[in-house]
C-alpha cells in the first residue's frame, strides 16, 4: 500500500512532526509512504521511514499565515506558487497512492488554498482515486467568518472520505474550537492523540527536581525565557532553573545566563533527550503547543503553560485553558507573565502530578493506521 502526505508548516514545525510521525506507523505496517514538505527543511526531524519530497519553501511572516515568504525572505509570488502546485501534481501523477492524506488543509492553510484544490482535483481524476483524508490537530484556529464554515464543509463533501482528529474526545473534542456542520460529523475519525512512546529509563540525573523550560525560537520563546531567568535570579523557588534554548538563539542564551548565577540558572540549547528531561523535572514551563502539551501530560508533570497569542493565533489559549482544568496543570496568559505570576502559578502546581491519560488517546499514530486499512478494505469492492 502506498500513502502519500502533504504537509506545510509555516510558524513551528508541529504540522511536519506529526506528519512524519503518522509515516512513521504507516512504515513500520509495511506502508510506501512519500511526504511532501512544503514548509522550510527541518532535517532535525528525521524521515519517519518515508522517502521526503521538498517544494519550494514557504514561512509564514511570523504570525501572519496570508504573508508567506520565500526561503530568502521575500514575499511569495505567482512563479513560486505555480512551481509548487505543478510539482504536488506531478508526484501525485507519478506515485498513484492508494491514499491521500492532508495536513490541516481544508479546516486551515487558506493561503495554500490553490495547490491543495489543484492536488485533489488531479486525485479525484485519476483512474483509481485515492481514499483521500485530512488529518486535523486536537485545537484548529476557528474560522474567522461563517463563509470559512460552509467553504469547508464544501471541500469536505466534494473531495474527502473522512478526518482523521488526532486526539481524544473525552480531552479535547473538536467542536471546542470548530462549529461544526451537521454534514461534517460522520466524517470525523477520532485515533487518539499522536505522540512518541513514553521515553525509557536511561539512567540520567540531568535535570532532577529542577524547572525546565522550553518555549521554541526567537520571539516566539523570547518572553517565556526572559520571565523564567528573572524568576531564577529572585530566587522566589529553591528549585534550579534550566532553560532549553534553540540553537540558533546564541545571542540570547548569553543573555539570559547574564541573568542569574549558574547555581540557580542553566541554559543551553535544546537537547534530543528532552523528554527524559522532562520525566525527572520538578515542574515545566513554557507555550502550549500540541507536542508540547503532549510531551507534559505523557510525563505526567507539574506544567505550566503560557499560550503563544500573537496575532490571531488562539489554538495555544483554548488548548491551555482546557488542559488547566486537569490538577497540575495551570495556565498564565502573556499579558500576565511576569517574574512574580510565573513563580506564583509554579507554586500552584509543584508537588502535584497530573492524572495519566488513557494509554489508547496516545496510540493516535498506531490508531490512524488501523483507521485507513479499515476505511480502505470497506471503499475497495
Amino acid at each position: 500500500m502506498k500513502l502519500l502526505i502533504a504537509v506545510t508548516h509555516l510558524l513551528g514545525t508541529g504540522h511536519l512532526s506529526r506528519a512524519l510521525a503518522l509515516a512513521e506507523a504507516f512504515s513500520a505496517r509495511g506502508w510506501s509512504v512519500d511526504v511532501v514538505s512544503g514548509g522550510r527543511p527541518a532535517s532535525h526531524l528525521g524521515s519517519g521511514g518515508a522517502t521526503l519530497h521538498q517544494l519550494p519553501p514557504l514561512a509564514s511572516d511570523g504570525a501572519d499565515f496570508a504573508t508567506l515568504l520565500t526561503a530568502d525572505g521575500r514575499p511569495a509570488d505567482a512563479e513560486t506558487f505555480a512551481a509548487r502546485r505543478a510539482m504536488l501534481t506531478g508526484l501525485l501523477d507519478a506515485l498513484r497512492p492508494d491514499v491521500l492524506v492532508t495536513e490541516l488543509f481544508p479546516f486551515g492553510r487558506r493561503a495554500l488554498a490553490a495547490e491543495f484544490d489543484a492536488l485533489l482535483e488531479r486525485a479525484r481524476g485519476l483512474p483509481a482515486p485515492p481514499l483521500t483524508l485530512a488529518s486535523v490537530r486536537d485545537i484548529l484556529a476557528p474560522p474567522s467568518k461563517p463563509a470559512r464554515v460552509a467553504e469547508t464543509e464544501r471541500r469536505l463533501l466534494g473531495f474527502y472520505d473522512g478526518v482523521l482528529v488526532h486526539s481524544d474526545p473525552a480531552v479535547v473534542p473538536l467542536e471546542d474550537s470548530w462549529p461544526l456542520t451537521p454534514a461534517m460529523h460522520p466524517l470525523l475519525r477520532y485515533t487518539g492523540f499522536v505522540v512518541p512512546p513514553p521515553a525509557a529509563a536511561d539512567g540520567g540525573t540531568d535535570g532532577q527536581g529542577e524547572i525546565l523550560v522550553t518555549a521554541g525560537g526567537g520571539p516566539v520563546g523570547r518572553p517565556v525565557f526572559e520571565a523564567a531567568a528573572l524568576c531564577a535570579a529572585s530566587a522566589a523557588l529553591p528549585q534550579r532553573w534550566r532553560l532549553l534554548v534553540a540553537k540558533g538563539d546564541a545571542a540570547l542564551a548569553d543573555r539570559l545566563r547574564a541573568m542569574a548565577p549558574p547555581d540557580h540558572l542553566l541554559v543551553e540549547p535544546v537537547r534530543p533527550d528532552f523528554r527524559a528531561l522532562l520525566g525527572r523535572a520538578a515542574a515545566s514551563v513554557g507555550r502550549c503547543g500540541y507536542n508540547t502539551a503532549l510531551d507534559c501530560l505523557t510525563a505526567g508533570v507539574p506544567s505550566v503553560f503560557c499560550p503563544f497569542e500573537d496575532g490571531k493565533e488562539v489554538e495555544q489559549t483554548i488548548r491551555a485553558a482546557i488542559l488547566a482544568r486537569r490538577p497540575g496543570i495551570a495556565m498564565l496568559r502573556e499579558a500576565d507573565l511576569t517574574p512574580d505570576s510565573l513563580a506564583g502559578a509554579l507554586q500552584s502546581v509543584l508537588g502535584m502530578r497530573t492524572p495519566p491519560l488513557d494509554p489508547a488517546s496516545l496510540a493516535g499514530a498506531a490508531r490512524s493506521v488501523e483507521i485507513v486499512e479499515t476505511m480502505l478494505a470497506e471503499k475497495r469492492p
